[in-house]
């Protein structure tokens, strides 16, 4: 990957907002060819989407929890992701390699919220939990480049 690719994926990671004109501005390109580039970005798959980013807190959303996931019933396995999708407090799954099969993120009000949640993991979907919580982000989804 060219060098000028590297930089506009780095740029609009930081503000995928951002337009062709400072793109073009920031790598030395006029605006015609940042579009250009992008779209060809857009094309090679290097770019797969745009999104707003929501501020949990503000949503009242003030817990984060990391929660191992390991089936209660092997059998069922293969099935907890699709059960999880049901759970919009589960903001991410991952299937993970070691004790768990399965690592997700959720996010609730309070610990409360994350007792019943837990509760509902482990009678709905057939589970054993391990929960780490999150006292503070450091940074999170950092771009690779």
């Amino acid at each position: 990957m060219e060098s000028t690719d590297r930089q506009i994926l780095t740029l609009l990671s930081r503000d995928g907002r951002m337009s062709y004109t400072d793109i073009g501005r920031e790598t030395g390109l006029s605006t015609s060819a940042a579009q250009q580039r992008v779209r060809r970005l857009e094309q090679r798959g290097l770019i797969t989407g745009y999104r707003a980013e929501i501020s949990s807190d503000a949503l009242g959303l003030l817990l984060t929890a990391f929660i191992s996931l390991k089936a209660s019933d092997p059998a069922v396995d293969e099935l907890i992701p699709d059960k999880l999708a049901q759970i919009p407090n589960v903001v991410s799954c991952y299937s993970v390699a070691g004790e768990a099969s399965h690592l997700c993120i959720v996010q609730v009000e309070n610990p409360g919220e994350l007792e019943a949640l837990l509760s509902q993991l482990r009678v709905g979907v057939g589970v054993q939990t391990l929960t780490t919580l999150v006292l503070s982000v450091p940074f999170k989804d950092r771009p690779v480049l």
